[in-house]
């Protein structure tokens, strides 16, 4: 049994007659008749009932035609499946990613994946999650790593890649604090309005902060605490990292950060490639 004999069979079958299945192939009906007495003789059954005026299937023709049907799907999907499987190997994947990932290692994942995928032109821009994902919206990024917040658009979808926790840093020496409440008086260091860490801040804390120094990344913001010049909620990763030292204060009662998620645009495709490394950074999640 040949595959072409079987994508004839289906034909004959769909278009019900050999006239109009060799219009649909493209081939002289004597050459489909062929197939399907060849078809016929090597089963040992016979397929069709003909008269002169219709062809209809008998109860091994309609027995063979549901197999027929699966077996294209299954040759379709794996004709796709290679399809795929070709086009990530030759995509191009554009990652946002914040400077927060909490645990999550995200130059290990690029790496690892790079490696399985060497055809796989890699880029990384970084950010804060907003300006992320204003790219996200206008298409010059596939995917974003980054604090998945509670008010994220419907419009993106959001995967966990890892937890985050806030602590607050203070200068070396402080003052003995154990929440936001001991710090009115205190000048805070914080991202710039808008931000995610800004507006968390300005829920958290049962006063108005004070925020005369307003940075861009939370390394300088850890610098600028550092130096004495305020204190600032920060994520425990920034916080703990190797830098200019600080006292770090867990926080009583906790201060939830967003978990860190792969984004991306809930209506709009990911290519091959952007599929396959969202896979894989989820399959590097942090639990």
């Amino acid at each position: 049994m040949e595959l072409r004999q079987l994508a004839t069979f289906e034909a004959v079958a769909r278009q019900g007659g050999f006239t109009r299945a060799a219009e649909h192939l493209h081939l002289a009906q004597s050459a489909v008749s062929a197939q399907i007495r060849a078809l016929e003789a090597e089963l040992g059954v016979a397929l069709f009932a003909r008269t002169t005026r219709r062809v209809t299937l008998t109860q091994a023709g309609e027995l063979l035609l549901s197999r027929a049907r699966r077996i294209r799907a299954e040759l379709d999907g794996a004709r796709a499946d290679l399809t795929e499987l070709t086009s990530v190997l030759r995509g191009r994947v554009t990652i946002g990613a914040t400077a927060v990932l909490g645990p999550f290692d995200l130059p290990r994942a690029l790496a690892t994946f790079s490696a399985s995928y060497p055809g796989v032109e890699l880029s990384l821009r970084s950010d804060l999650v907003a300006g992320l994902l204003a790219a996200l919206d206008e298409g010059e990024t596939d995917l974003v790593v980054g604090p998945a917040h509670p008010d994220l658009p419907p419009r993106f979808t959001a995967r966990r890649l890892a937890e985050e926790h806030l602590v607050l840093a203070l200068p070396p020496g402080h003052r003995p604090v154990t929440s936001l409440a001991d710090l009115e008086s205190s000048p805070f260091v914080c991202l710039p309005p808008g931000s995610g860490l800004h507006q968390i801040l300005l829920a958290a804390a049962p006063f108005t902060p004070r925020i005369p120094f307003a940075t861009h990344s939370a390394a300088s913001i850890r610098e600028l605490v550092a130096a004495g010049l305020g204190v600032a909620l920060l994520a425990r990763s920034a916080a703990t990292r190797p830098g200019p030292p600080i006292d770090i204060v867990t926080l009583r009662p906790a201060i939830p950060h967003p978990p860190i998620a792969v984004l991306h645009r809930r209506d709009r495709p990911l290519t091959a490639a952007a599929r396959a490394c969202r896979s894989h950074l989820i399959r590097l999640s942090v639990t």
